[in-house]
């Protein structure tokens, strides 16, 4: 289901971003094209020029880095078939949940209209918080897919609910997503081709 289509891969400050770079080879594997998104936190965690070179596609990573010939994340947000938000932390979910556009990757998901699939990866009191969990079913109820996160050993020590989930199941998920969505009316030109 992923053959042909354009995967727009939002990655955000978590520790799990270093498996961003495994999930694009993935995805490559399926025969998608991937251009990815990075917040400022999650270049922290894994370096652009690192995902660049898997992808094969410019990483964008600041709003206002571009030459203004394209606004580019309305172009981004065109291109896509689907927009893949993995690993999502909390603070992604929660703009996402209240409509707060304040860098590329949140102001790129205001604008898609492909399918949008999220895939947390926190520790399990963040997760498990009333809040992020409201902002969760809010999203669900917004048509926004999930891929839930597993239990496993967590960066801060111990066990706990919240890990990314694995990657293979990731890519499952969302093959399944890119199969089930139709183009909306609005929108019939969704996910011809990315910039550059």
């Amino acid at each position: 289901m992923l053959a042909g289509k354009h995967v727009l891969l939002g990655v955000t400050g978590s520790i799990a971003a270093y498996q961003a770079a495994d999930l694009i080879g993935l995805l490559n594997n399926q025969m998608a094209s991937v251009r990815v998104i990075m917040t400022q936190a999650a270049t922290r965690f894994i370096t652009p020029l690192t995902l660049e070179v898997i992808s094969g596609h410019p990483v964008t990573v600041d709003m206002f880095a571009g030459t203004g010939a394209y606004v580019e994340h309305i172009t981004l947000a065109r291109g896509a078939d689907l927009l893949l938000i993995a690993p999502a932390t909390a603070n992604i979910i929660g703009k996402l949940a209240n409509g707060i556009a304040d860098d590329m990757l949140s102001t790129t998901a205001l604008a898609v209209t492909a399918p949008l699939l999220v895939a947390p990866a926190m520790n399990e009191q963040m997760w498990f918080n009333r809040i992020v969990q409201a902002n969760v079913e809010r999203l669900r109820k917004l048509d926004v897919h999930f891929v839930e996160p597993e239990y496993g050993p967590m960066a801060c020590g111990g066990e706990g609910w919240g890990r990314l989930a694995r990657l293979p199941v990731i890519v499952r998920r969302a093959s399944e997503v890119v199969g089930s969505a139709v183009a909306r009316p609005e929108d019939p030109g969704r996910g011809k081709e990315f910039p550059g």
